[in-house]
């Protein structure tokens, strides 16, 4: 008896140190009034006011506070170093005096570029006087698209001359996710190149005005896994791999836009068969000298040669006599040809 006491004991310490470690590897809350970038409970955050009164708190994982008054112009937020495509959750208050953003807000080198997604803003329209250059409808609401230009301005790299890339939602809101690769893609689409990435933030940003906000910002998860078709219970196997869900039943078509040594591939894949097709790969060789450097709606591996796009788990099956839609951007060195050799699943597909 004595023994099994002692042996519970040591389990209640072992989880109680446990728990303890856990808590003491999580940072305490931080207030922040200066000028300053670094991180904080596992995320990047940025910190910039030209002057008055900003005071930001972080707190646990993507949270973050703040309030600011008597101020000319300041950005704040929590995100990632470097910015990527991954779609963006974010969820709060935001509640500007005047004029504010509330938005998805980062910047690349090489162009050196500041970019926006705006979710909600205060008493000014930031596409104000800007030319339009376009619109996009994702994550339930449209877009516009917009190109600014700032000159001896403020930015990563000192004061400089550099453009702004905007997508202003219609519809304000304060909670939702950004498929952020829809952005960079219609960008591009309208011939706004992006760098290489520095930081991208989930930002509060205020000019000449007075507010509060709360936001918790996280990478968007894909959902839940879509099930796989189960091995037959009777008889003899004759092929250990499940044969294919669908393939054979599909057409693909493809709509490339290219500028100087960058291109953007929209391939939409439409279910010809009678039946869904569920857990799907879509194979292809893409052409010599591209390289992909980012997608959406699919995985893609590897990046160069003989290419195989996996279906992510929030797609969903595609119906049949229904399609979805999936994408890349890329380099290419003078070969602008779309993909060829479509296999889902293994077997062609037409085109």
């Amino acid at each position: 008896m004595r023994l099994l006491i002692a042996g519970a004991s040591a389990v209640v310490l072992a989880a109680t140190s446990a728990t303890l470690a856990t808590v003491a590897n999580a940072e305490a809350d931080r207030t922040v009034t200066t000028n300053s970038e670094s991180t904080h409970n596992g995320f990047f955050y940025s910190f910039w006011k030209d002057s008055g009164n900003v005071t930001m708190t972080l707190g646990a994982a993507g949270q973050y506070s703040v309030q600011w008054s008597n101020m000319n112009n300041m950005v704040v937020g929590k995100g990632w170093n470097p910015g990527s495509s991954h779609s963006v959750r974010y969820s709060g208050t935001f509640s500007p005096n005047g004029n504010g953003y509330l938005a998805l807000y980062g910047w690349t080198r090489n162009p050196l570029i500041e970019y926006y997604v705006v979710e909600d803003f205060g008493s000014y329209n930031p596409s104000s006087g800007a030319t339009r250059l376009g619109s996009i409808t994702t994550d339930g609401s449209t877009y516009d698209l917009y190109r600014t230009q700032r000159v001896n301005q403020p930015s990563i790299d000192g004061t400089a001359t550099f453009y702004q890339y905007w997508s202003v939602r219609q519809q304000h809101r304060s909670s939702g996710t950004i498929t952020t690769a829809n952005h960079f893609n219609a960008w591009a689409s309208a011939g706004l190149n992006l760098g290489t990435h520095y930081y991208q933030i989930m930002a509060t940003e205020g000019y000449q005005s007075s507010g509060s906000s709360n936001i918790t910002v996280s990478e968007a998860t894909s959902g839940p896994t879509q099930p796989t078709t189960a091995p037959p219970t009777t008889g003899p196997p004759t092929n250990t791999t499940p044969p294919p869900n669908g393939g054979g039943s599909c057409r693909v078509t493809n709509s490339v836009s290219a500028w100087n040594t960058g291109l953007t591939n929209n391939i939409t894949i439409t279910n010809t068969g009678s039946s869904a097709i569920n857990g799907w790969s879509l194979r292809f060789n893409l052409a010599s000298g591209q390289t992909i450097t980012s997608g959406w709606n699919a995985s893609y591996s590897p990046s160069s040669g003989q290419v195989t796009a996996t279906n992510v788990s929030y797609n969903g099956p595609i119906p049949a006599g229904g399609s979805t839609t999936i994408g890349f951007q890329g380099t290419h060195t003078g070969n602008t040809a779309a993909p060829s050799g479509f296999t889902l699943n293994g077997a062609a597909c037409s085109s």
